[in-house]
């Protein structure tokens, strides 16, 4: 496998905020999703669920295509307050098989602009 990987990025508060993963194997190949669904989580800090807050994003498999869509929905980024967050992003296969495709941080900043 050629995941996981890392990319940080910044987001401002409120906003949509979308990008697509496309998991390969370690010879470049694409990584065949059939039968896999996928997590977006987004978290305060790494650890337990039980132990930090835990959002959870939008995550959408592409099987046919083989890839992830992430998306952070206005709702979902309304809840989080300017600062630096974790997230990680798997994919399972309902068979005890879980990966981790992507992982990193999130810079929150406030928008400049009031609320709509």
């Amino acid at each position: 496998m050629a995941f996981p990987a890392t990319y940080n990025f910044s987001y401002y508060r409120g906003d949509t905020n979308e990008f697509v993963i496309r998991p390969k194997n370690s010879d470049g190949s694409a990584f065949d999703l059939d039968g896999y669904s996928a997590d977006f989580f987004i978290a305060t800090a790494r650890g337990a669920a039980t132990s930090v807050v835990q959002y959870e994003a939008q995550a959408v498999v592409d099987s046919v295509n083989n890839l992830v869509t992430c998306t952070i929905l206005p709702g979902v980024g309304e809840d989080l307050a300017p600062g630096t967050y974790v997230y990680d992003v798997q994919i399972d296969s309902g068979a005890a098989l879980v990966y981790t495709l992507l992982t990193g941080n999130i810079s929150v900043t406030e928008q400049v602009t009031g609320a709509i």
